[in-house]
């Protein structure tokens, strides 16, 4: 029964990293400030997220990408790191920021539609003075094209 558990558990680790693995990435930038983005454009893709991961490098992020403009909202639940979040409209502007703590499942919601999602690393947006207002450069569409 144990091996089984240990046999299940490993093969659960090993389809989440191949998932994470697969995802195409985005060079973004914000200013003079760049980041390489693991883009999440796909339901499944969403509704993982960076849930179990323990460690992102700072200039890393994951850029969230829906098909119809929406006022949605994020949660922490499974996810280790604490992240800062930029709610990001079909233009490129940051609408609203927000700082998450992690596994929790309390919501930060955009103040209004927005196609897009940018998680960073906690205070990441903050060192780097970005507010609400600042323009994403390098956007990919809904489909990850």
């Amino acid at each position: 029964m144990k091996l089984r558990c240990v046999i299940a558990a490993l093969l659960a680790l090993v389809s989440f990293a191949a998932a994470a693995e697969a995802l195409k990435t985005v060079d973004l930038s914000i200013g003079m400030y760049r980041i390489q983005a693991e883009v999440a454009a796909t339901q499944q893709a969403r509704e993982l997220g960076l849930m179990n991961r323990q460690t992102m490098p700072q200039q890393a992020g994951m850029l969230f990408v829906f098909e119809q403009a929406q006022p949605y909202c994020f949660w922490m639940k499974n996810t280790l790191l604490s992240l800062s979040i930029a709610f990001i409209d079909e233009a490129g502007q940051i609408v609203n920021l927000a700082d998450m703590q992690p596994q929790t499942e309390t919501n930060h919601c955009a103040v209004k539609p927005i196609r897009y999602a940018l998680e960073m690393n906690r205070g990441w947006f903050k060192a780097k003075g970005i507010k609400a207002g600042a323009t994403v450069n390098g956007i990919v569409t809904p489909a990850g094209k």
